[in-house]
């Protein structure tokens, strides 16, 4: 069973590692023309190919971490037909690899993807991903998302503040600055606006160029409004630098500890957190997938091919893993928007191809 197994973890891995080169290879040609673009739009500013070229190899870890599942389905579906094609499989299983065995053999090296795609998805992927937005937004000036920015809540005793950032730029400074403060009854007390702020290490923003509105408390004697200009403020609050970064990055480029960090967060300060909620269980789902895609393999290896009809199976495996990628992504949209349970959302397409997968297994492995 050792030799079994080390054939096969070898012909999948070499096919899995081949077919993740070929997507990957597609998807750096893709960036890369994309990028050019930005190239001469962005040339005054300093931003060059090198630049470029730099930003798409940094986004190489993000569509691994998307394209590992698919990989493993399309690697091992090609492994399975092409030793049922050449009776290879009729070989191992008259030597001992009984349906079980192939099942279980097949689990392990699955596990050993589930490691893999967690350890680049929680790790490589959120690092690499935030290096290469920081390096364009060095030249582009800015990292921002729509025409609003991102929007945080902070909450504190006697008060609570909306705050909107404008942009996040390369050296870590905010740029953008509106504070509105509210009273425990929701009245507006002032409205702070800022060009920069720089974060403090002792749990404060400090402005620069401030312009502070104070408004009159309900029932006061003197009902005027008071305007200030500041050369610098000091604002204590809880919001940190992660926390801006997790409001203006794509949650899906985030790792699972700060998406935890930020969800509690949002909860803390009576604010919605279903997406991010959404994000954090496809985040712990998401590797386990690579168990089904194995599983969904296994019943290649039972069937009789004819010449040259191995093609269309391996078609048929990378449209099967195209089409869980965009179910996954969509079931996303639509739990979302219909208030779905995060966990449920997130485990629906898993489940869904274990129940095909594991049907597959029964009844073309055991019972024919």
């Amino acid at each position: 069973m050792k030799t079994l197994r080390r054939l096969i973890f070898t012909e999948v891995i070499s096919s899995v590692g081949f077919v993740t080169l070929g997507f990957l290879s597609l998807f750096f040609f893709f960036d890369f023309v994309e990028e050019v673009q930005s190239v001469s739009r962005h040339a005054a500013t300093g931003y060059r190919l090198v630049h470029a070229i730099a930003y798409v190899a940094l986004m190489i870890p993000s569509h691994l971490y998307e394209l590992i599942p698919i990989a493993v389905l399309i690697g091992t579906i090609f492994v399975m037909s092409r030793m049922a094609q050449s009776s290879e499989y009729t070989i191992l299983r008259t030597s001992g690899l009984d349906p079980w065995r192939a099942l279980k053999t097949l689990l392990i090296l699955g596990s050993g993807f589930v490691v893999f795609t967690f350890a680049v998805g929680d790790y490589v992927s959120p690092i690499a991903d935030r290096t290469a937005q920081m390096l364009k937004a060095r030249y582009t000036g800015r990292l921002t998302i729509g025409h609003t920015g991102a929007w945080l809540k902070e909450k504190q005793l006697y008060s609570q503040f909306a705050v909107n950032v404008g942009e996040l730029t390369a050296d870590g400074s905010l740029r953008g600055i509106r504070i509105f403060e509210f009273d425990n009854r929701g009245l507006l007390i002032s409205m702070t606006q800022a060009d920069t702020a720089t974060l403090d290490e002792g749990d404060a923003w400090q402005f620069q160029q401030v312009h502070r509105t104070d408004f009159p408390l309900q029932g006061a004697s003197r009902l005027q409004i008071e305007r200030a200009q500041l050369h610098s403020l000091r604002w204590p609050n809880r919001i940190s630098a992660e926390m801006v970064s997790a409001a203006l990055l794509k949650p899906e480029r985030m790792s699972t500890l700060d998406l935890f960090e930020y969800i509690q967060h949002l909860q803390n300060n009576a604010q919605t957190a279903q997406r991010y909620e959404i994000e954090f269980w496809k985040k712990v789902f998401y590797p386990i997938s690579c168990l089904v895609m194995v599983v969904l393999a296994l019943p290649f290896a039972y069937l009789h091919f004819r010449s040259g009809s191995i093609a269309s199976y391996v078609f048929g495996g990378v449209m099967a893993g195209i089409s869980f990628f965009l179910l996954n992504n969509v079931f996303g949209y639509i739990g979302n928007l219909q208030n779905w349970l995060p966990w449920f959302t997130a485990a629906l397409p898993g489940l869904i191809y274990s129940i095909i997968s594991l049907t597959a297994f029964g009844w073309l492995v055991l019972r024919r």
